[in-house]
């Protein structure tokens, strides 16, 4: 065994005292195990990108560079080229949002969106909302700038709009600086808020004058239940933040933001400090990839792959969870959340299950302030329908070890019971 290389820092005094609250990202600090060939993985939101036809791929590369020539390999606007966001205005105009050009800025993905979003709005101090839990990057992108962080609870439907009510009242008009909320198959819950709170949310930011960010990364990704328009389709002063990560290839790092104008002006002004512009080249390959038929078959084999693992998560979980844990029912997108009992901290026993050959994201990566701890995010997106089965009778082996104590403490009336009959399994 060897021995952890301590390292002191000489330059800990000259950091910007912003850094003390950047955390690192759970699921990159989970990379290396999720990578072993042992390991089966639920830690990571990856697309499965090897259902990208390759040959699609290198036709719409080589013409990249065919066709743009050197435009393709030189800087080019901080807006991104035009006919990548005609690409853009176009995908957007099928779910019910009508754009024009100068309406669409093209990012490095929507994570750079996030965070350049958060640097245009957040003062030290400041008070943003957020569902909770809420996706782990958007908390690393805002906490660089020192916000006070207020998660409002979900259930089934998504955000619950009355206490969002009640927290807004609390903080009277204009009181937080932004709401930002991912509202169809939310990261990591995988609900879906519903039409009716869609409307509520909306209102409710008006009558405070607040502004929404509305991030849509997984909308195309549906299995089954009923469509739901963008909150931006509702509502033209939202602002909207897509990718192409999750209908492409997020090694592009493509992404895009619509905002009402004067937003967006200070938005550009952020981007040239960042990066002056986005990689040309990637802008152009995917503008070639989107001209065509063929990436929306392969979007509907995308679907119909998420779809099978998806249902061969929930079957398994089933199968094997333990009667104390409840689990959410995505109609799309990558995630299942599951809550157990709130003594059980997953976070402590996450080196365990990697023994076991298995990883997850504990639920207090997902929250700013350490809730959810007896929580966890599992991945369904990348792992083959057998593995993932495999995978959760390895994870429950785990669970029930440690459950074991606790429900023997019960049956003596030393501990209370945990609710886990029949019927209240599967839900949240």
């Amino acid at each position: 065994m060897g021995t952890a290389r301590v390292v002191f820092d000489r330059w800990s005094d000259r950091y910007a005292a912003r850094m003390a609250d950047v955390r690192s990202s759970a699921v990159r600090d989970l990379f290396a195990a999720a990578t072993r060939p042992d390991m089966i993985s639920f830690s990571g939101g990856m697309p499965e990108v090897s259902r990208v036809p390759t040959d699609d791929v290198i036709a719409a590369a080589t013409a990249a560079l065919r066709e743009s020539g050197t435009e393709a390999l030189q800087y080019g606007s901080s807006e991104g080229r035009p006919s990548v966001r005609q690409v853009v205005i176009d995908l957007m105009a099928e779910v019910g949002v009508r754009l024009r050009p100068d309406d669409v800025v093209v990012t490095a993905g929507a994570q750079q969106a996030l965070d350049l979003l958060a640097k245009i709005f957040i003062d030290p101090g400041d008070t943003i909302i957020c569902e909770g839990p809420t996706y782990l990057g958007a908390l690393q992108a805002f906490s660089a700038y020192q916000p006070n962080i207020v998660c409002i609870p979900m259930d089934d439907h998504g955000m619950r709009t009355d206490l969002l009510a009640a927290e807004l009242e609390r903080l009277g008009p204009r009181g937080a600086k932004f709401i930002y909320t991912i509202p169809t198959f939310q990261n990591p819950a995988g609900v879906t808020l519903t039409p009716v709170r869609r409307r509520e949310l909306l209102d409710l930011a008006r009558a405070y004058d607040i502004p929404v960010i509305e991030d849509d990364p997984y909308g195309r990704l549906r299995f089954e239940g009923g469509h739901c328009l963008p909150l931006r389709a509702l509502d033209d002063e939202v602002i909207y933040t897509g990718t192409f990560s999750k209908i492409f290839a997020p090694g592009l790092r493509l992404g895009w933001v619509t905002a009402p104008h004067p937003i967006l002006a200070k938005f550009v002004l952020a981007k040239q400090a960042a990066d002056l512009c986005g990689s040309a080249y990637a802008q152009a390959t995917a503008e070639r990839y989107f001209s065509g038929t063929r990436w929306r078959r392969t979007l509907q084999d995308l679907t119909r792959t998420y779809a099978e693992r998806r249902d061969a998560m929930l079957e398994a979980l089933a199968e094997h969870f333990p009667a104390e844990a409840h689990w959410t029912v995505p109609e799309g997108g990558f995630f299942v959340w599951v809550e157990m009992p709130a003594f059980l901290d997953l976070k402590s026993i996450l080196a365990e299950a990697v023994e076991h050959g298995v990883t997850y994201v504990p639920g207090d990566a997902f929250f700013p302030d350490g809730r959810g701890r007896n929580c966890m995010r599992l991945a369904f997106c990348f792992a083959e329908p057998d593995a993932i089965r495999e995978g959760i009778r390895r994870l429950a082996e785990v669970l029930d070890d440690r459950l074991e104590l606790y429900r023997a403490f019960a049956v003596a009336g030393v501990l209370p019971a945990v609710p886990g009959q029949a019927g209240e399994r599967g839900r949240t």
